[in-house]
């Protein structure tokens, strides 16, 4: 009876392990492409920015 439990609070570990590797992995593609987008992002809403001013 007590293994059963012991199965049961395995599995709830797991789970949590699963969803923080999930929330970490989504952080770095987060990370990156604000890295590698970043500038390019960044010049592209200037320009909107100014013409939008400009109207």
């Amino acid at each position: 009876m007590q293994a059963k439990f012991n199965v049961a609070d395995d599995e709830k570990g797991a789970s949590l392990v699963e969803y923080a590797l999930l929330v970490a992995l989504i952080a770095v593609v987060c990370i990156a492409a604000i890295t590698l987008l970043g500038n390019s992002a960044s010049t592209k809403f200037s320009t909107v920015g100014g013409s939008i001013g400009a109207s």
